[in-house]
């Protein structure tokens, strides 16, 4: 079960909970990739017109009388700066520093420079932050009288990044604006979205809420998504469950209430007998056939509450020793035999057998079976009661030789109130039931046959056993 407090929202909350964190760190990813790409592009703009000037001043520089000499582009230079909106700075020197023209002191690049190949930095000049581009390259004839060493010319020009950051700015910008936009169009769709998808759970939901309490019939899956067919499936099925169950309680209140109407009906109609009786004797004798009455429906109710608990009461499970459960019903019947004379036989089993289930509702549903057994079994017949281990299954089986059941009536026994048709003696018609309801309940069945020679009964409880020791 999910205990995360999200879980507690509703799907449209959550899924706008999760999502929305989401597409703005998205956002803040893009802006921070947009000004890393404005910067570039600002910088690759630039850096062009860097190399423009630094040109310019290549085209000019001479080296009259192995001197160095540069004659400034100021036209060109006036167009720069008006391009830079800011300062510009330019130095062209030897590279052994000997001779400098312009601005002595500006940054020196951070690596060192390959011939015919522009370097371009940031850096800081006089406290302005400013963007240089550097430049060297050989000189065609010696920069000394000697003409001996070749060197090198370096030439840099450096801007103020006014122009620069302006043009970042109003690239993100833009690029702001229009992740807001996306934004606010992507969170207006995923509402959208969400409404749509919810739309059909929102019908299904009134739905159900307008039926009746008693209406269980299956809701139609056709109409709702695919994704939530399992569930809307599931609540069927649960639907379907409790609708068997609510049936099933009907008709126990029903057969119960029959059941228990006429055995006081006729409580009624001795007791007003014994009132009206003087003669001692008729009294005795209506009072007697009160007291079976009264013992005949005490049965009957025990019977009742024992099937309801064996069909809906939640039961507490534990281990049941098998062998030491028949053995004490076996003991619980022998004065029942006896009035009849009956053999009664037990067979145990040659190991403890251990099974995890309801002790009470076991020892009631073999109870049942003996006492089915004896009732029906002749004057001085036989009933055994057994247990054994086939399979995986612990059974317990009952046998007598009485009269058995007519064939076309195996398939109905076990059901509630029935009792078969060569059945002379009284009954309510429960036993068998609540054994079939209590072996249900363990996961096992209850087996019901006539021996084959006809001329007896056997009964086989048979339950699934988890654990077994010598």
């Amino acid at each position: 079960m999910w205990k995360t407090p999200i879980f507690r929202w509703s799907i449209k909350r959550t899924v706008l909970t999760l999502l929305l964190p989401t597409l703005t760190l998205i956002t803040v990813l893009e802006l921070v990739t947009a000004n890393r790409t404005a910067t570039d592009a600002a910088n690759s703009a630039y850096d062009r017109s860097l190399l423009g000037a630094i040109k310019a001043l290549d085209a000019n520089i001479s080296t009259p009388g192995g001197g160095l000499a540069v004659e400034t582009p100021y036209t060109l230079f006036e167009f720069f700066e008006l391009t830079a909106s800011g300062q510009v700075f330019f130095r062209v020197a030897s590279e052994d520093g000997l001779v400098e023209i312009g601005s002595a002191d500006l940054p020196p690049p951070p690596r060192p420079l390959q011939t015919g190949k522009p370097q371009f930095y940031d850096a800081v000049y006089f406290g302005l932050k400013v963007r240089v581009g550097a430049y060297a390259r050989e000189l065609k004839q010696p920069a000394d009288a000697n003409g001996t060493p070749r060197h090198r010319v370096v030439i840099q020009v450096a801007e103020t990044l006014g122009s620069r950051q302006e043009f970042i700015r109003l690239l993100l910008v833009a690029a702001l604006q229009r992740d807001l936009l996306l934004l606010l169009v992507a969170a207006a769709m995923l509402a959208l979205v969400l409404f749509m998808t919810l739309r059909p759970l929102t019908v299904l939901r009134n739905a159900v809420s307008a039926r009746s309490d008693h209406d269980m019939t299956p809701i139609d899956t056709r109409s709702v998504p695919a994704d939530v067919r399992p569930l809307v499936a599931a609540i069927n099925l649960h639907m379907a469950r409790n609708r068997e169950f609510m049936e099933r309680q009907r008709r126990f209140v029903d057969d119960a209430s029959h059941q228990l109407r006429t055995p006081l009906a006729t409580l009624r109609t001795q007791l007003d007998y014994a009132l009206r009786e003087s003669d001692p004797r008729n009294v005795s004798d209506a009072l007697d056939a009160v007291s079976r009455q009264l013992d005949d429906a005490t049965h009957r109710t025990n019977q009742m509450l024992a099937l309801a608990k064996a069909d809906a009461a939640e039961l507490e499970m534990g281990q049941v020793d098998l062998a030491q459960l028949a053995e004490q019903a076996a003991r619980d019947v022998v004065l029942a035999a006896r009035e009849k004379r009956i053999d009664l036989a037990y067979s145990e089993p040659e190991r403890a057998i251990l099974l995890r289930g309801h002790a009470g509702l076991l020892r009631e549903a073999l109870l049942n079976l003996l006492h089915n057994a004896i009732r029906y079994a002749p004057e001085r017949g036989h009933v055994s009661l057994s247990l054994a281990c086939r399979d995986d299954r612990a059974v317990f089986t009952v046998m007598d030789d009485g009269p058995g059941v007519p064939p076309a009536q195996l398939s109905q026994l076990g059901g509630r109130f029935f009792r078969a048709s060569n059945s002379a003696l009284g009954g309510s018609g429960l036993g068998l039931a609540i054994a079939r309801a209590v072996a249900e309940r363990h996961g096992g069945e209850l087996v019901l046959s006539n021996l084959i020679d006809g001329a007896g009964f056997c009964a086989s409880l048979a339950l699934p056993f988890e654990i077994s020791t010598n």
